[in-house]
């Protein structure tokens, strides 16, 4: 979904928790009140087999489409399939749009659309007094309620007086809507999240054409159930034009002065980063070979990425994380640009071949998606635990440089980024997203192919040493005396034969080598070399002069962003600065830490880049860490920073 936007602004982030900006217009053509809003968060939230993902998607699609910032926070059960109707089964999906810049999916939602008792009991602690609350009646019967814990009913105690409720029966009018069809009852109920997006959209004056194409593309090869889907969001839309209870519906208008001039559309992080690793290949004139063993919340890349061999790109679904990495090694090894795709868990099994990696000084790119671990952990969700992993996890001195995103849609520059790394200094190098960036989504201005960076480089073409009798020789690690990267030699090539493998081979011959010395040489070499990767310098917000600073880097950036907004906003001083390279550090750091006297660093981990950070520089960071699966609220964080500066 595109499009298109002009008249470049900055505002204040609106992520937050409440609605404002309300503002009364006239009546709607149907003889109800339309009101303005300045941003909404809504939640839909159900059983993990009630749709509450495709629903999100549809409406998050055509707010894109209408030209609204957006960013998203799927929410998957951890199981699965846990048992229907149970809180460990609840799947949501929050949504936060507005007509202005914004950074986060919000901290609480405006609207709960609750497809059962369950979905009720687990998201009504996270909504505000005066939230509207759309919950599906038909499902508040004895035995589903007492799975949960209701001993009575919530819809009758007065235990939601302080909410604004909806009562629909949406599984009982999405049945009654359907019965032309002849669907069974089971079948008919399956299309009552339609008739919630229906409704929703009627709400808050969604577009609907996209979503009747869509269904009808989905459901091409059974067109009985498209028109089915179809029928019932048209009857979600209808109801709400004309039932009593949804006397308001809302206007929020698209977010033209937040962006600058482009074609725009809605991306999630993972998609996004399969875009940037086929635009690495093509701006370097390689083909891209995607070595990849299934794994949450990674496998959407491989997905993805098998859907475009018109660019070159090779994807080997491999039997076990270690014959992945082997393979986009090899890959490497042969010319192409070699990358594999894994989580935590499979970041440990692949740890030997990037050692290996290492010691070839080969370009290889190693994508890790966390989640919440240690072992299997939690699968559905967020952490950022893996820094230390990706920069200590391998056996003897093995450098790696990590390079992290801090939104969905800058996975996309961030993999350029990476790969320019990889092929500049032959080195494996770290991409390190996590669950929240992966599944979440927000706009993203489509880039002009002539501004995409130029990653072309020289193989290796002939001999490139004179020994001291004048022959001319082919030596495999003598290196480029600015970026000391060895030379890439195409296997097959005449006159470049070398050898290759883990064991420590000999300064500028590759020959075997258990030389103390040439180890000692070879070792620290690798190390400089990464030492001396090119990063930019780190850019500082502080437009005050704090004496206070947040440091941050990865998906931490939008929360920590809407809190130094709200702080300033209240006159507060803070300054503001984000990592994306974590190794190396970009040279200016230690000056930046110096000029504070307070540095603070929060982390969805237990204080990884902290602990880095303090050894490094020797400043006393002070670490604020959360490890529940889920990100940072803005509200949250505004308030440990305005603790940190009035301390």
């Amino acid at each position: 979904m595109t499009s298109q936007v002009s008249s470049p602004a900055e505002q204040a982030d609106g992520a937050g928790g409440a609605v404002v900006g309300g503002q009364r217009t006239p009546e709607s053509p149907g003889g109800k009140e339309v009101r303005r809003l300045d941003r909404v968060i809504i939640r839909f939230a159900g059983d993990s087999g009630d749709g509450m993902q495709l629903t999100g998607d549809r409406f998050t699609s055509e707010t894109a489409s209408f030209g609204n910032d957006l960013s998203t926070l799927p929410n998957f059960p951890a199981e699965i399939r846990a048992p229907a109707g149970t809180l460990p089964g609840v799947s949501s999906f929050q949504l936060h749009f507005a007509d202005h810049d914004i950074l986060t999916p919000g901290d609480a939602p405006n609207v709960l659309v609750a497809m059962n008792p369950a979905a009720l009991k687990a998201n009504i602690g996270d909504l505000p007094r005066g939230a509207e609350i759309i919950i599906n009646t038909d499902e508040f019967t004895k035995r589903p309620m007492a799975k949960v814990g209701y001993a009575t009913s919530p819809l009758e105690d007065g235990s939601l007086d302080a909410y604004s409720l909806h009562p629909v029966p949406l599984t009982t009018l999405t049945v009654e809507a359907l019965k032309e069809f002849g669907l069974s009852r089971k079948e008919a109920e399956r299309s009552k999240n339609m008739f919630a997006l229906g409704l929703l959209s009627w709400m808050y004056h969604r577009p609907t054409e996209g979503t009747e194409k869509f269904l009808r593309q989905k459901f091409a090869k059974k067109p009985e159930i498209a028109e089915a889907n179809v029928v019932a969001f048209r009857a979600g839309w209808n109801f709400g034009e004309t039932t009593e209870d949804f006397a308001v519906s809302y206007e929020v208008a698209p977010a033209t002065r937040a962006f600058p001039t482009g074609t725009y559309r809605n991306i999630s992080g993972n998609l996004a980063l399969s875009y940037g690793l086929v635009a690495a290949s093509q701006q370097a004139d390689l083909p891209l070979y995607l070595g990849s063993y299934p794994i949450t919340p990674a496998s959407d890349i491989l997905h993805e990425l098998s859907k475009h061999k018109n660019f070159g790109v090779r994807t080997f679904q491999a039997e076990d994380e270690i014959a992945g990495i082997g393979a986009a090694l090899g890959a490497a090894f042969g010319g192409a640009l070699g990358v594999t795709t894994t989580s935590g868990p499979g970041v440990a099994l692949k740890s030997e071949a990037i050692g290996l990696a290492v010691s070839l000084e080969l370009p290889l790119l190693i994508v890790d998606i966390q989640r919440g671990g240690p072992s299997t952990g939690l699968p559905t969700k967020t952490e950022q635990a893996d820094l230390l992993q990706a920069m200590f996890g391998r056996n003897g001195e093995a450098p790696v440089p990590i390079v992290a995103p801090r939104t969905p849609a800058d996975c996309f520059d961030a993999a350029l980024d990476a790969a320019r790394i990889a092929l500049t200094y032959r080195t494996p190098v770290f991409l390190l997203s996590d669950g929240y960036l992966a599944n979440g989504s927000e706009p993203w201005r489509v880039p002009e192919v002539a501004d995409l960076p130029d990653l072309k480089i020289k193989f290796a073409a002939g001999a490139n040493h004179t020994l001291s009798d004048g022959t001319e020789v082919f030596w495999p690690y003598k290196r480029d005396p600015e970026t000391l990267a060895r030379p890439w030699a195409i296997p097959g090539t005449p006159g470049l034969e070398h050898r290759i493998g883990g064991i420590e081979k000999q300064d500028g011959t590759g020959n075997i080598s258990y030389d103390p010395a040439n180890h000692d040489l070879m070792v620290r070499t690798r190390q400089a070399k990464v030492d001396g990767i090119r990063v930019p310098d780190i850019d500082v917000d502080d437009p005050d002069g704090a004496t206070t600073l947040v440091l941050g880097w990865g998906s931490t950036y939008g929360p920590i962003t809407a809190a130094v907004r709200r702080l300033r906003g209240a006159g507060l001083p803070i300054a503001q600065a984000h990592l994306r390279h974590l190794n190396p550090f970009p040279r200016n750091l230690g000056a930046v830490l110096e000029r504070y006297e307070k540095v603070v660093v929060p982390e969805m981990n237990l204080g990884q880049l902290a602990t880095l950070i303090r050894a490094k520089y020797l400043v006393d960071a002070q670490s604020y860490n959360q490890v529940n699966g889920m990100p940072f609220k803005a509200e949250q964080l505004a308030t440990v920073l305005k603790e940190a500066i009035d301390d």
